[in-house]
């Protein structure tokens, strides 16, 4: 049996197999200066690219960093971070939880930082990542490595969002910090100490307090003992913000030059008024410390932080001369960032850690400096250790893979075959399996048996080239025929089984498909691992039209695409990718001039296609590619496409949608038109979202108020389901031109839907079931309930007015359905002493019944008895409703006519708003003269 393969062997093989030629198999790689290239990260999900490869040193890479770090708890150092998840600021001044790890032993460079006179060294990897800060306006800075710096590059920072923009300090904070400040604590409590003339403006923050003199002095006595304590920081920001400014009027100044400066005798305290500061979002330098001359003539430091002027407000000054000085001293800028002034080597060689981030991929250190980070896999290596991670072989199987790409004969040390594992088949036997398989169905698509399934091809527009360039084949149906040939190549029955290309019955071995058109379906990297077998015999056994490789070793249909690999090079170069439902319908694309096409197989595109997808775009945030979806124009495409929707925010990048009119799928158009006609359906793609909330709105009558309501509370549920604000806002405002209603009525609904969804899991409570009579308190549809009591106990006032009401002039249905009875005994005129009697005799409606007995007792809202003028004001007030409800639906059909292609139309409308506006302006003046 052979053993293992030589060394000289494998390092031939690493030598000779490019590692940017690999790994640009399954990622898109774009250079990213100093030699090195960079795509999405083949190992996680990611929307930014954080994946590096060197090729010259044929290495991989994640990086590494070690020195303090500000997190939501305080500056720590990374080490101490190392094991665990922790809330860190994130590239975006957003706080995040991000897991840190040790990265091994490696040699580190000194970096040594200069800002306003401090000088810091940070000591990292070589190629450790951090963001340079560049004039250019589309990318204000770019990323470079830790060798590659120089003197003179601004490194970038990142500081948290203000929380006190829309506050102002807390009076009770306030106290708080100038006592703790300014302060002693006694057995009765805490005591604040106030200077005059200086701090006589702080007497108001404490108001009926007990005061005393001392000397010069004045003291505030019974304060609370904890003013002598910091306070928590899960106060409330007005509260923090409120201690801060205390504190600085106890124990701060602002310089000549409007420097803010906070001084204390104990570092600690500034230490924590850091902290304070990075949960308000107040920006601060460095401690620094200068020694002076204490009691007794005792030297001792004084430790001071300077906090940043464009943080804060002017309600923060309590003191007028802090304000003063503040306000004539307003700096033009703030030095926040950091300068290199040099990288040395070192011969420190130690445990390094990182911070693994996927949003942003990168995360802040101490005094706010943004670093790169290491990206959630942890991975590295070279490009053998590439391709076991990514494919899941083990050393020798990868090495035998490679080495059969690249051309290099293995020796192994004894003997010149290769080892066999006596733990079942594994990958490279699986994939030379279905190598073999699918050159054996090629050959037998020339065989006389084939000559129904080469008719299909050609009927769909596939010639012999277009066949051979696909590698469609054809099983042969007698059950075995594939089988015997692979035996025959040395395969034994476990590996062609696991691989799926037979089953195993009671009575031996038979081929899994017999009697079909067969397309290999191949990985991104050209290996063959599975096939889509269509149905072309009419007595086939098997009903189904179209069968696929079931799951294997090597085959998982949510991570394939049929023609991935024709199609990779031109996704990358296009930064566009089309996905179409079917083989030939990839292979029409490809043939038209579209080569972007891929196609999903036997399954709905998910999750797990983004990311393939993603991955060959290079889609993220500052790269955006487009993806284009084909589906059939009935029902099942148009369930794919809310599908494709729900997904869509897997990608960074555009999603559109490409659907012929007449519902063709691309093979079926390119048989009926013609390769251009292939070409425009892609070209003529519209915005994916634009096509799903289409759909929605498209199956209501947007000519009826009810139905743009039912259209807007459906449409709202999908737009509300976006993350992305700035999407949400777009789609909102084009939902409000598609319905034709005002924006900010879309905007409310979308919330209301949002809110909806948040509320939608059982409370337990039971559910009351809505009543089918009007609520006598509902605003909006009072005066409709007004002129229904006025029809019931004084007809004889309100006939003269009701001649032009009708069912339309009610929105309620209860109260419809009483006008409907007053109609149906004669109408308003025919009204008599027994009036309301006759209406209930003549509704056999129990509901409605009740509600004319409450019409005919409820009182009238009138401080004088009601006469015809104030009757006939009701009716011309109903009807002046009625009048705005005609005009919101003729106003929504104008705003989806087009004036140009639909001018009579449009001319019409027009016109028709035009007279709805006269009448009801006449309504409403008739309705104030009769009031």
């Amino acid at each position: 049996m052979a053993g293992r393969i030589k060394d000289e062997d494998i390092a031939t093989v690493r030598e000779k197999a490019r590692i940017d030629d690999v790994i640009g198999a399954y990622v898109t790689l774009r250079n990213a200066g100093g030699g090195n290239m960079k795509g999405l990260c083949p190992f996680h999900d990611e929307k930014s690219p954080s994946f590096n490869v060197t090729p010259a040193r044929g290495m991989y890479h994640c990086l590494a960093g070690e020195t303090e770090v500000m997190t939501w708890d305080g500056v720590r150092p990374i080490r101490e971070l190392a094991g665990g998840t922790h809330r860190i600021l994130g590239a975006h001044a957003t706080w995040i939880d991000a897991p840190f790890k040790s990265y091994g032993i490696q040699p580190l460079l000194k970096l040594t930082l200069t800002r306003n006179r401090q000088v810091k060294e940070i000591f990292a990897t070589d190629e450790h990542r951090w963001f340079v800060r560049s004039d250019s306006t589309s990318a204000p800075r770019r990323e470079v490595l830790t060798k590659d710096l120089k003197p003179g590059h601004r490194l970038a920072h990142t500081f948290p969002r203000s929380g006190i923009r829309r506050t102002t300090p807390s009076p009770f904070g306030i106290a708080h910090g100038f006592t703790y400040g300014d302060g002693t604590r006694n057995a009765s409590g805490s005591v604040a100490l106030i200077c005059p003339p200086k701090d006589e403006a702080m007497l108001k923050w404490f108001p009926n307090s007990v005061t005393s003199a001392s000397g010069d002095n004045l003291l505030v006595h019974h304060l609370p003992r904890f003013f002598k304590d910091l306070p928590s920081l899960e106060e409330s920001n007005p509260y923090l913000y409120g201690w801060l400014a205390g504190y600085f009027a106890a124990d701060g100044c602002v310089a000549a030059d409007g420097t803010l400066i906070l001084n204390s005798a104990t570092r600690e305290n500034l230490e924590f008024v850091r902290l304070l500061c990075t949960r308000l979002g107040i920006a601060t330098y460095g401690i620094t410390s200068q020694r002076r001359l204490g009691i007794h003539g005792v030297e001792t430091d004084l430790f001071r932080v300077h906090l940043v002027n464009s943080d804060v407000t002017d309600e923060f000054f309590l003191l007028d001369e802090h304000r003063r000085r503040f306000q004539e001293n307003e700096k033009k800028f703030a030095r926040l960032g950091w300068v290199v002034q040099s990288v040395e080597t070192t011969d420190r060689v130690e445990e390094v850690f990182c911070a693994e981030v996927e949003d942003g991929h990168a995360f802040t250190l101490a005094d706010n400096i943004l670093t790169g980070n290491c990206f959630g896999c942890g991975v590295g290596g070279d490009v053998i250790k590439f391709v076991m991670e990514m494919d899941g072989l083990s050393f020798t199987e990868t090495v035998e893979r490679l080495a059969e790409k690249v051309g290099v004969p293995l020796r192994y040390e004894d003997g010149p075959g290769p080892a066999r594992n006596s733990g079942g088949p594994q990958r490279p036997r699986l994939v030379e399996a279905h190598k073999l398989a699918a050159a054996y169905y090629a050959e037998n698509l020339a065989t006389p048996d084939a000559m129904e399934a080469r008719q299909f091809l050609s009927t769909r527009g596939f010639d012999k080239d277009a066949a051979e360039h696909f590698g469609v084949g054809f099983s042969p149906r007698g059950g075995e025929e594939l089988t015997k040939h692979l035996r025959a190549l040395g395969f034994k029955d476990d590996e062609l089984v696991t691989s799926g290309l037979a089953g195993d019955n009671n009575r031996g071995l038979y081929d899994r498909f017999r009697g079909r058109l067969m397309w290999p379906i191949r990985d991104a990297s050209g290996d063959v691992v599975g096939f889509g077998a269509r149905r072309i015999f009419e007595d086939d056994r098997i009903a189904a039209k179209y069968l696929n490789t079931s799951e294997t070793p090597i085959y998982k249909k949510s991570h394939v695409l049929y023609g991935i690999d024709l199609a990779r090079r031109e996704i990358a170069k296009s930064s566009q990718a089309v996905i179409v439902e079917g083989y030939t319908d990839v292979m029409a694309c490809h043939l038209a001039g579209v080569k972007t096409a891929v196609a999903t197989c036997g399954t709905a595109f998910g999750d797990d296609h983004s990311r393939v997808i993603r991955r060959l775009l290079m889609d993220h945030d500052d790269f955006r590619g487009e993806v284009i979806f084909t589906f059939d124009g009935d029902e099942a495409g148009q369930k794919a496409a809310l599908r494709a929707f729900e997904g869509d925010q897997n990608f960074a990048g555009q999603t559109y949608v490409a659907i012929e009119k007449s519902g063709l799928d691309p093979c079926d158009l390119r048989l009926q038109e013609g390769d251009a006609a292939v070409r425009d359906l892609v070209a003529q793609r519209v915005p994916l979202y634009r096509f799903v909330l289409g759909n929605v709105v498209g199956r209501y009558d947007l000519d009826r108020a009810d139905g743009r309501v039912d259209a807007l509370r459906e449409a709202a549920k999908l737009v509300t389901a976006i993350r992305d604000r700035s999407k949400v806002d777009a789609f909102s405002r084009e939902l409000a031109g598609m319905i034709g209603i005002d924006p900010n009525d879309v905007q409310r609904e979308v919330r209301r839907a949002a809110n909806r969804a948040q509320q939608a899991e059982p409370s337990g409570a039971p559910v009351q079931v809505a009543t089918d009579l009007p609520d006598p308190r509902d605003s909006r549809i009072a005066l409709e309930r007004e002129t229904l009591k006025l029809v019931i106990q004084h007809p004889d006032l309100i006939a003269p007015a009701v001649t032009e009401v009708s069912s339309d002039d009610f929105t309620h249905p209860a109260y419809r359905a009483v006008w409907a009875v007053v109609t149906v005994v004669g109408g308003v005129g025919a009204a008599d002493a027994l009036w309301a009697s006759r209406l209930q005799a003549n509704t056999v409606d129990e509901r409605v019944q009740s509600l004319l007995s409450a019409l005919s007792v409820e009182a009238i809202p009138s401080s004088k008895e009601p006469d015809a003028a104030y009757a006939a004001h009701h009716v011309h007030r109903l009807r002046e409703l009625t009048a705005s409800r005609r005009i919101a639906d003729v106003k929504s059909k104008l705003q989806r006519t087009n004036p140009i292609e639909e001018q009579v139309e449009y001319n019409r409308m027009f016109g028709e708003l035009v007279a709805l506006e006269q009448h009801r302006r006449t309504l409403r003046e008739l309705s104030m003269d009769q009031q």
